[in-house]
């Protein structure tokens, strides 16, 4: 794939209008989509490395390349929560009475103003990317989102599990931010963020109206360098001074307790290594015999609509994971493979919280409609749409919403999330060091 290259020019260009690219933006072909956290929440991609020719995505965030984001994303992390899809469906027809091209006009009358009478260095770059911001923004859409080649790059990187930071996962819920997740031995644990932190300053600057991109790009920052935190926790203010650093996090963990029972972590869906550890896994679970499984989606954001469906397959044996639609017309079902269900039959638990989102909620949704496992925690975060990555000609990407997502039992949980069957709610007052929605799984499975 080819990486376009940033323009760096400025002001003092001759040309007196803001050149528009005249052509369609087109799908990458070698890029998957994304379904669709955080806001993804502070969750979030651009032009893929050259390494990385192709994905296949199933999540959110991820059997469709599209992304299902909530608006969550790591600071000095990744975004989610995601869902990216390969899907290529057909152009909406939603918007059939919009003009074929837009007009201009005032776009250059603004362009040569600025040119002519702002008080400073202006780049054309810096202005066109945010003009394509700014239209994008436009669509009131929190998942639909304008990627440099920069932040593209960035985006990827991190549903790979690998950034520099504070390993911290961001959320807008209520219109603050708010920490959904933190990534283990990562800086922000080994300071002591916990969940559900609400972010209310950064260096000393108070977060109110703050995107989740802005308070990802201040967070995040090289190895080495330091940011500081002011947290709500209750009724408490805390303030954390956190040394960032390189974050390499393995989307699957798995244990096996003393009682034979396997757990199964996952933090995100990668298209990379999230299906073959989860497979390593579910081998090494069945070789040892182990009577039940926890399938742990806390705090996951999402990815690749592929993985979830590789996830989801593990149980389900050639069936309807989750159904994509555009309106009422079905684009595409997507049904787990054959022959792969090393865990049907065997009493499962899933553990979902409120940083659970898009392919975390396709996956958990599937299990649960088709009585494969009992749901144990909190409501989920309900992102149930569907993002797709395109290029945009000149430079940049697009992630943009092209469908809704649906259970297989056809319920769409966008803004609504799943409700659990056992409900174990975690807040301030849970002490430090223990995890009661574990516990009531195992005590669900030990009946």
């Amino acid at each position: 794939m080819t990486k376009s290259t940033p323009h760096t020019d400025t002001s003092s260009s001759d040309n007196s209008e803001l050149k528009h690219d005249q052509a369609t933006p087109v799908v990458d072909s070698k890029r998957n989509t994304i379904v669709e956290t955080p806001p993804v929440p502070a969750s979030v991609r651009a032009t893929p490395p050259p390494k990385k020719p192709s994905r296949s995505v199933p999540l959110t965030t991820t059997i469709f390349l599209v992304v299902i984001i909530g608006v969550v994303s790591f600071i000095g992390g990744a975004r989610s929560p995601e869902l990216l899809s390969s899907l290529n469906p057909a152009n909406s027809t939603q918007n059939k009475s919009l003009p074929g091209e837009l007009d201009y006009t005032q776009l250059n009358e603004v362009y040569s103003l600025l040119k002519n009478r702002f008080d400073g260095t202006l780049d054309t770059q810096k202005l066109l990317d945010g003009a394509k911001k700014g239209m994008t923004d436009a669509a009131g859409d929190p998942y639909t989102v304008y990627f440099t080649d920069k932040e593209a790059n960035e985006f990827f990187g991190e549903l790979d599990g690998k950034f520099s930071g504070i390993g911290a996962e961001l959320g807008k819920k209520d219109d603050k931010l708010s920490v959904m997740s933190v990534i283990d031995n990562s800086p922000a644990a080994k300071a002591g963020i916990l969940p559900g932190d609400i972010v209310a300053q950064v260096n000393g600057d108070a977060t109110t109206g703050w995107s989740v991109d802005k308070a990802v790009s201040v967070i995040r920052g090289d190895k080495g360098t330091s940011v500081k935190l002011t947290v709500l926790r209750g009724d408490e203010v805390k303030d954390y001074t956190i040394t960032r650093d390189d974050i390499v996090d393995p989307s699957v963990k798995s244990e096996i307790t003393a009682d034979n029972i396997g757990i199964l972590r996952l933090s995100r869906f990668n298209d990379t290594d999230t299906l073959p550890l989860a497979q390593k896994a579910a081998q090494d679970f069945k070789a040892k015999g182990v009577k039940s499984i926890i399938l742990d989606l806390r705090g996951n954001g999402g990815g690749y609509v592929e993985a979830a469906r590789g996830i989801a397959g593990l149980w389900l044996d050639n069936k309807t994971v989750v159904e994509e639609r555009q309106g009422t017309k079905v684009l595409d079902k997507l049904t787990s493979e054959g022959g792969k269900a090393v865990f049907a039959g065997i009493p499962t638990v899933v553990l979902i919280d409120g940083g659970s989102a898009s392919a975390s909620e396709i996956v958990a949704g599937a299990l649960h409609d088709y009585g494969a496992a009992q749901l144990v925690g909190d409501k989920s975060f309900g992102k149930g749409s569907v993002q797709q990555i395109e290029r945009v000609p000149g430079g940049g990407q697009l992630k943009i919403t092209i469908a809704k997502w649906y259970t297989p039992k056809g319920k769409n949980i966008n803004k609504e999330g799943i409700q659990p069957d056992v409900k174990v709610p975690v807040d301030a007052n849970t002490p430090v060091g223990t995890d009661p929605q574990k516990d009531k799984a195992i005590e669900l499975l030990n009946k």
